[in-house]
């Protein structure tokens, strides 16, 4: 099947359906991920009892999740990418099923403190995969819209998933919760298998060393980019709770809700625009972005210019994911996607560990309303390597 060129009146092969299939199965896998990774966030009270522990100790079971992924997602990439990638994938997926199995039938603290260790681990693994698999599952000018396919999976779980499980273990208990975890990474598995195609582990004569992958051209300013941008969010996210009640809205959930539902429609929008206009959108996405901040800074006492900021804030953020991972991939190389991408693993873990510690320092020590103000000159900051990198990092149309 084919097209016709009105502008040179030549037939033009149609583009190739893109492996859905294939690409919703990855999809998963990142949405179990981050569900594996957050559930245990909403059942503090239900857990700490069951373990013999303070809630504050059940947080620590996020805590530590994270901490193995930023410390495993380098040495680990490094370790496996010489074998072939779908039995790395499966090997991920297994490492998921035993490590909830193991936190649903625990009553050990110490015990489910380890299986939470295991599954941060083989997190820094998938997540080093994900967008890699993904661009040489599509030829380079579908890329950026199969990424974003993959990666809509965080935020399904964000928004949909991590609240939907929280609400399933108050109808059926919380082990019940993690065992059924468990059994999605035990089907995804089967789904893997059966859909995504196999590709080979780089040759060991062809492996670039990470210092040197880490050093190609654009490499440097997309994680900077990285940094940067997930600072200046992880400080306003992190205190939304007290931004909104400092700004007479004391609503929290709803004010999650919004966003949640608004980095769904950024999703979408950018889909359709990643792969044409890539350059144009991450500016747009991150100029709109540090606006939002100078309104919230501005005039977040009207909740209805916190929300619809709030609401902006969504859609931008949403996107912006996509588009810069998109934007890694481009640079290294879809053969040097993984290595590239547990690099950016671990500098997205310490954005939001470093935006996290840099938003309560400014809330303790100059109150809520500081959050936009401190926020602000970090995305722009992030905006400015984008304007600048137009090359290597950040081409106006897909190479």
């Amino acid at each position: 099947m084919s097209t016709t060129s009105p502008a040179r009146g030549r037939a033009l092969p149609t583009p190739a359906p893109l492996p859905w299939s294939g690409l919703l199965a990855l999809s998963t896998a990142a949405f179990t991920a981050v569900l594996t990774e957050l559930l245990p966030a909403g059942l503090l009270p239900r857990m700490a009892p069951a373990l013999g522990v303070s809630e504050a100790r059940i947080g620590f079971l996020v805590t530590g999740y994270a901490a193995a992924s930023f410390a495993a997602a380098v040495p680990l990439t490094a370790l496996l990418r010489g074998l072939p990638r779908r039995k790395v994938l499966v090997g991920a997926l297994f490492g998921f099923a035993v490590s909830n199995a193991v936190v649903a039938l625990s009553s050990s603290y110490p015990l489910t403190f380890a299986a939470r260790l295991v599954a941060g681990c083989v997190g820094g693994t998938l997540w080093a995969m994900l967008a890699g698999y993904a661009a040489r599952m599509v030829p380079a000018a579908r890329r950026g819209r199969a990424i974003a396919i993959v990666l809509a999976g965080i935020t399904l779980a964000l928004s949909l998933g991590v609240p939907a499980g929280t609400a399933l273990a108050g109808a059926v208990g919380w082990r019940t919760a993690f065992g059924l975890l468990s059994g999605l990474s035990v089907l995804l598995v089967g789904w893997v298998r059966w859909r995504v195609p196999g590709f080979p582990g780089e040759a060991r004569h062809a492996r670039v060393p990470l210092v040197r992958v880490a050093a190609l051209p654009g490499v440097p300013a997309v994680l900077s980019v990285t940094l940067f941008l997930l600072v200046g969010h992880q400080v306003m996210y992190t205190y939304v709770a007290p931004f909104a009640a400092h700004a007479g809205f004391g609503r929290t959930g709803v004010v999650l809700l919004v966003f949640g539902a608004a980095t769904v429609v950024g999703v979408w929008i950018t889909g359709m625009l990643v792969d044409r206009h890539p350059r144009p959108t991450l500016l747009g996405a991150l100029g709109l972005c540090a606006t939002v901040m100078l309104v919230l800074g501005l005039a977040a006492g009207v909740p209805g210019v916190l929300l619809i900021s709030v609401a902006l804030w969504g859609v931008a953020f949403g996107g912006a994911p996509t588009l810069i991972q998109t934007a890694l991939v481009d640079a290294s190389g879809p053969e040097r996607a993984d290595a590239a991408t547990s690099l950016q693993t671990t500098v997205y873990n310490a954005g939001i560990a470093v935006g996290s510690l840099t938003g309560g320092v400014a809330l303790e020590g100059l109150g809520a309303g500081a959050l936009p103000w401190t926020a602000l000159p970090l995305v722009v900051v992030a905006l400015g390597v984008v304007g600048v990198g137009r090359r290597n990092a950040f081409p106006a149309t897909r190479r």
